[in-house]
């Protein structure tokens, strides 16, 4: 890219604004600068005064680098394009831009390292056999690359002891490698605590892995784990660990319950498991096949050569005592160890995966619950195990048995780990959990002459999220009927040339949303005048409801798109107007109540008369404040 030469208009801040432009600044590299990035020639795009002759400006700019800086008859041989002179970021506010011909490439401090044993380094990507540990915990072993059931993502397998220790809690970090063997936690950093347990089935735990790269075969052994064994008295097994390596041992006890003093506040816990002895044939450097930083490593099978096998014998957790002159593995069994974290070897196919958690209430810093149906029309809601709310994968939402849409959906976006998916593959279905007959299917939309689109509620891009199996769920979840209404073709078009249809976008591009995370609210206005094609009654208004933090402060936006506030008899689409109104408004007409945080953060101004609002007539004229 390179700059075009034209005079600037850009926005030239007074000092007192120079801390709100920066942060605005910040906000739209955040969501817009990958998209600058994807161009080969530009290296970077960032905040800085603009420069002359090598020498530093007064006037801040987006500035950025490029590899080659060239004139605009050069940019199609580099397969570049041009860089505006100036930017619109957000809101009116365009500022300056700047390009650098400048590249980039690491730069390390090389130093002399002691003779750290490889198990006991960072390493990247990861692998099972080196150390791991809470960031409170001394540190132990990554056992294996396990997927969790609910939302397929990886995780690392080991000890709850390793992994959540005496003051752990579910959401604390989790580095690699462990404390005791580096102490820098910021760097170290691999994942969350998600799950743990510390009782009957075993010693485990497992985190996310989330800050590093991964290979799944186990460090000497190149194994990968893919079946689950039950040991046998005399079977042969091997482990890799962090403070013994590499140890070949016999089962002596398939199967034991021991007593284990964890100290306080635990106390002594029982554990299912089963006992490994030393195996004689392959005699480990001073006979020890555990020590502790073994914790956690993963016992495999061998075969009759002593070649580790692909079936996952047990957790290894514990040994003997400081005074017990026999030496001795414990092990935990891996059925249960699996059946209670809820994990599995195999990346999970989307279509099993277990949980479908649904609209998050906690999504955000306040809690916001859910929309209640106001008692008039509480009756008609269709129920899914007794309940009004029907959860899917990011969403959830109430259905109206007699209209057959739904009353409300309420979604979670993560602007943080959006994934980009298409929908190839994917056809629009009912909802085999609900009756067939509460719901429109594809009998409203067939013909060619037909201009009804079949429009989702809860956008398909804002809910596909997470890892990517989540997010391939999502993909699928947002096409059942339940969540599409009947639209005309050019119903965006009609919307004041999409406005409706990118609100999302435009809170993302205009306001400083608190880790970029909004949740939504959607859905029609049910009339009973409203027309009726096929024996299906079409919802001629819909509304949508975006709540975030901005600067901590909770914030709700609430809009209609409708012909006009007074609700005029024609029924020509492209009367329709995007409104923005209060929040009252929109629980009045779709016989809603809302959580009180969400009428309290409206803080929206209307005139009384309701000739006296204008629609919305591009992104500018939204209220966010």
């Amino acid at each position: 890219m390179a700059a075009k030469k034209r005079a600037s208009t850009a926005h030239k801040p007074s000092t007192s604004g120079q801390d709100k432009l920066i942060n605005d600044l910040k906000q739209f590299i955040r969501t817009r600068g990958s998209s600058y990035l994807s161009d080969p020639n530009v290296s970077s795009i960032g905040i800085g005064y603009k420069e002359k002759d090598g020498k530093r400006g007064k006037e801040l700019v987006l500035q950025f680098t490029v590899d080659t800086k060239a004139r605009p008859e050069a940019l199609d041989d580099l397969k570049t394009t041009e860089i505006p002179r100036v930017i619109d970021i957000g809101g009116g506010v365009k500022v300056a831009t700047d390009v650098v011909q400048r590249s980039y490439k690491p730069h390390f401090l090389v130093v002399p390292e002691g003779e750290t044993p490889q198990r006991q380094t960072r390493v990247n990507p990861v692998r099972p056999g080196v150390s791991v540990g809470h960031v409170k915990v001394s540190a132990g072993t990554f056992g294996c690359v396990v997927f969790d059931r609910n939302d397929g993502s990886p995780c690392v397998l080991s000890n709850w002891h390793v992994l959540n220790g005496l003051r752990g809690e579910l959401g604390d970090a989790v580095v690699q490698p462990g404390k005791k063997d580096d102490s820098r936690i910021a760097l170290n950093r691999l994942g969350e605590l998600r799950r743990a347990h510390l009782g009957t089935v075993g010693d485990c735990a497992v985190s996310t892995i989330t800050d590093r790269d991964f290979v799944r075969e186990i460090l000497d052994l190149d194994v990968t784990p893919t079946k689950l064994g039950e040991p046998q008295i005399e079977d042969r097994v091997v482990k890799s660990g962090r403070t013994t390596g590499v140890t070949h041992g016999v089962v002596t006890r398939p199967f034991a319950k021991v007593s284990i003093n964890y100290g306080l506040p635990v106390g002594v816990r029982e554990i299912e498991c089963f006992e490994i002895r030393p195996d004689p044939q392959l005699t480990p450097e001073g006979d020890e096949i555990s020590l502790p930083g073994d914790s956690g490593s993963a016992w495999m099978f061998t075969n009759r050569s002593g070649k580790p096998t692909d079936v996952l014998a047990g957790l290894h957790f514990g040994g003997e005592g400081d005074l017990d002159p026999d030496e001795r593995a414990l092990a935990c069994f891996p059925q249960a160890v699996f059946d209670e974290l809820k994990i599995t070897l195999a990346p999970p196919d989307p279509e099993s995966l277990e949980a479908v958690t649904g609209y998050d209430p906690g999504f955000l810093a306040v809690p916001i619950a859910t929309p209640q149906l106001n008692p008039s029309i509480k009756d008609d809601a269709v129920r899914l195990d007794g309940s009004e709310t029907i959860p899917y994968t990011h969403f959830s939402l109430a259905l109206s048995e007699s209209r057959r849409f739904a009353f409300w959906v309420a979604w979670n976006i993560d602007g943080g780990t959006l994934k980009k998916l298409d929908r190839k593959g994917i056809d629009f279905a009912k909802d085999p959990r609900l009756p067939a007959a509460a719901q429109v299917s594809n009998e409203l939309y067939r013909g060619k002459k037909n201009r009804l689109d079949r429009g989702h509620i809860a956008r398909r891009a804002d809910v596909v999220w997470g890892t990517l199996p989540e997010a391939r769920k999502a993909n699928k979840d947002s096409f059942f009927y339940t969540n599409i209404t009947p639209q005309m073709d050019d119903f965006n078009q009609s919307g004041r040339d999409g406005i409706w249809g990118h609100l999302e976008d435009a809170v993302f591009e205009d306001v400083r949303v608190d880790q970029l995370r909004v949740s939504v609210f959607g859905g029609p206005v049910f009339h009973d005048d409203d027309r009726v094609f096929r024996g299906v009654r079409i919802p001629r208004e819909f509304w949508k409801v975006l709540v975030f933090t901005e600067d901590g402060k909770l914030k709700c936006k609430a809009f209609l798109l409708t012909q006009n506030l007074e609700l005029a008899e024609a029924l020509d689409l492209d009367e329709f107007r995007v409104f923005q109104v209060k929040l009252s408004e929109i629980q009045k007409r779709a016989r809603l109540r809302f959580p009180a945080a969400m009428t309290r953060a409206d803080t929206l101004v209307v005139p009384e008369s309701l000739e006296d609002r204008a629609p919305l007539e591009s992104q500018s004229d939204i209220d966010w404040s």
